[in-house]
Parts: C-alpha cells; structure tokens; sequence
C-alpha cells in the first residue's frame, strides 16, 4: 500500500453528479461520500444548475472533472477556461482538478471527443510544458486521465503506459487511472492490462474510474452505460492491492437508472478493496483483438455520448 505524494486523501466511493439525479439527491441527501462533477457543465453557470451544485457541495466533497483542457493539443491552454475552473474549483473547494491525456480540438474548435495522442518524445515534452503551466495557475494537483482507444499513432515510439509514466513524473502531476479504460484498450490494441498496471508508480495514482462498455466483437467501446464487467471489478481489485485506498467514482452516463441503481454499483468497489480474490480465479488479459479501425457510424456514437455527458 502506498500513499500518493500530494497525500490527498482517501474519500471513498463516489458517483457523477447527473441532472436526471438533482431532485432526489436534494430531497433524500444519500449517503455517498463524494461526487464528481464535470466542469463544464458548471463553468460560469446561473440558476438551477449552480444552485444544486452549491447544495451539493455544501453536504458533500466534490471534485472537478474536466473535458476540455485538451493538454494535447497543439492550441497554448485556454486562459480564459482556466480562469473560469479556478474559480469554480474554489467555489466547490475541490482538493485537485483532473481532465484526459487527450486533444479535444484544434484552432480553438471542441470536437467534444477525447482523442488519442501520439507518444513521442516531441509530445511529451509539449505536454509536460502544459501540465506544469495548468498547475501553475490553477495552483492545485493536476491528475490526468487514461483515456479509451480504438486506433495507434504509427510514429509513437513508446507504448501508453510509459508514456504515460514519464509525463506524470516529468511534470509531477498525478493519475486518475480509469481501470475500465485501459481494459478497453487492452482488448482493442491485444496489451496486457496488468503490466500497464505494473509500470505505474503507486504513488502517482489519486484516484479510480469504474464504469460499464459494450463489446461490438471485434472491439470494445467506451460508453458508460451499464454495470461494471467482472473482470473489470478484478482489474481494479489487482490495482488498489498496489496503491491502497484512493477515490474510487463509478461512471454511468448513458441509459442511466435511478440514482439507487448507481450508487450500489459504486458501492460494489468496497468488496474488492477487501476481498480475496476467488481461489483459481485469474486476473484479466483480455488480449482479443488486433488493431481496431472504427467505422464512422461508431465514431458518431461516442462523440455523442460524450456529448450527452456534458
């Protein structure tokens, strides 16, 4: 077990602050021990939406979960957005701020999809660069999220997870390792998911991602909407067995049930943070499939879906 080094603490099992779940978080106060917002949906918002959220964060921890930094991007980091994050992230008093090792957008145009990046040395010193800057001025830890793929750069010259490594030791910025999304990667570019798990400092991980995705056969899709596969749930068991206890949020953005449904599904991570795994059971390799090519139609359904999310 190892604490991370911005000795953040611990704040258990957490859900996505959805709008289809406003009236009865308001009204029933749930026993949830945190919730995870995603940023633009609050940046320099008025009315209903602040209200709850103030609400929200008057009862609750919260932490920002942004979309649209777009760290990889050739574009410099927006001022403007990171001026309107700050200041939301000192009203809801969130301990860090995370977003996507990802590009959103070019020539200040947001796609509203996470795209992937190339892992060269060139891309990592570009990113470093970034990272540092957005702490700078948000003067909060930085944590980046993994993020799903379904194609490969053939000018990397490093696999994910070093890149990866090296980017958050480089800028010392921290990992919100979402564990279904490098078992989607795994399966669709045939890695082992527990040697990216392996080459991860413990230390650098703040927190953890659960969430549900669909299996077209050939690949997996990231869509967060429905419950969390076992061998997801054991991936994320071999990985808090390394770092211990960290923020742990259960994802549902699509097709999302009643809040109760939710937040049984986040609260399922508590039995394999303390259970031992099933005698002969082992952990997932879920190496299926070679390089993926998403058709557009596919494409279409996860800018959607994040669309939605928003």
């Amino acid at each position: 077990m190892t604490p991370n080094r911005w000795n953040l603490p611990d704040l258990g099992f957490g859900v996505g602050l959805r709008s289809v779940h406003y009236r009865h978080i308001l009204e029933h106060a749930p026993p949830v021990d945190w919730f995870e917002v995603i940023s633009e949906t609050y940046l320099g918002s008025k009315g209903r939406v602040r209200y709850v959220l103030d609400q929200v964060a008057e009862r609750y921890p919260v932490v920002l979960h942004g979309v649209s930094l777009s760290i990889g991007s050739s574009d410099p980091l927006d001022r403007g957005y990171l001026r309107l994050l700050k200041e939301l992230a000192d009203r809801v008093r969130t301990p860090y701020i995370s977003d996507h090792l990802c590009w959103t957008g070019v020539n200040a145009h947001n796609v509203h999809d996470l795209l992937p990046i190339p892992y060269t040395e060139e891309s990592l010193k570009h990113i470093v660069a970034k990272a540092r800057e957005a702490m700078d001025f948000l003067e909060r830890p930085l944590v980046l999220e993994n993020v799903s793929t379904y194609a490969q750069f053939s000018s990397s010259t490093m696999n994910e997870w070093e890149f990866h490594a090296r980017l958050m030791e480089e800028a010392q910025c921290g990992m919100l390792m979402d564990v279904n999304n490098i078992y989607v990667s795994a399966y669709n570019h045939g890695f082992d998911p527990k040697e990216y798990i392996d080459r991860i400092d413990p230390s650098l991980v703040c927190q953890y991602h659960l969430a549900g995705h669909t299996n077209k056969g050939t690949h997996l899709l990231d869509t967060h909407n429905d419950h969390v596969i076992d061998d997801v749930w054991e991936l994320y068991r071999y990985a808090y067995q390394r770092t211990g206890g960290r923020n742990t949020l259960l994802e549902w953005d699509e097709d999302i049930p009643e809040f109760d449904v939710v937040h049984a599904e986040a609260l399922k991570a508590r039995r394999y943070r303390t259970e031992a795994p099933l005698p002969g059971r082992p952990l997932p390799v879920p190496m299926h499939a070679p390089a993926v090519r998403v058709t557009p139609v596919e494409k279409s359904e996860r800018v959607n879906a994040m669309s939605r999310s928003l």
